[in-house]
């Protein structure tokens, strides 16, 4: 009977061992293949965060008015709204949602600005230093 419940306890009692008592190897390797995610995840989002900044500077480089100034426009319109918002003007059937949908809009918009100016400054000092 007692070998029984012990070998029904044993797969319990070796998991709350490995739990309590882990193995260093097992330690490393987990923290290796975190630093290789957390590697990966850091270069891909520098290639979506490039593609971004390239795309926004050929628009702002067009020779088409409205395809260089479109992002500025819809810009100055969010913060219109928002500084509207505060002023006390609300506009009719626009909800609270939709109000905070705007702020997300321009906190996507100023940060695709920034990366965009800071990688626009950057890169010719990048290209440069990869050049010799």
């Amino acid at each position: 009977m007692f070998t029984a419940i012990l070998s029904l306890l044993s797969p319990i009692f070796g998991q709350v061992a490995k739990n309590l008592f882990p193995d260093p190897a097992d330690e490393l390797k987990r923290m290796q293949m975190q630093a290789d995610l957390q590697r990966a995840i850091i270069e891909k989002s520098n290639e979506i965060e490039m593609a971004a900044a390239s795309i926004v500077r050929a628009e702002a480089q067009s020779s088409h008015w409205l395809a260089a100034n479109w992002r500025p426009l819809t810009m100055l319109t969010f913060v219109g709204l928002i500084v509207a918002r505060w002023g006390g003007y609300t506009f009719a059937g626009m909800t609270e949602a939709e109000y905070l949908s705007v702020y997300d809009l321009m906190k996507i918009g100023l940060g695709g600005y920034v990366v965009g100016r800071s990688v626009e400054k950057v890169a010719p000092a990048i290209a440069a230093a990869l050049g010799k």
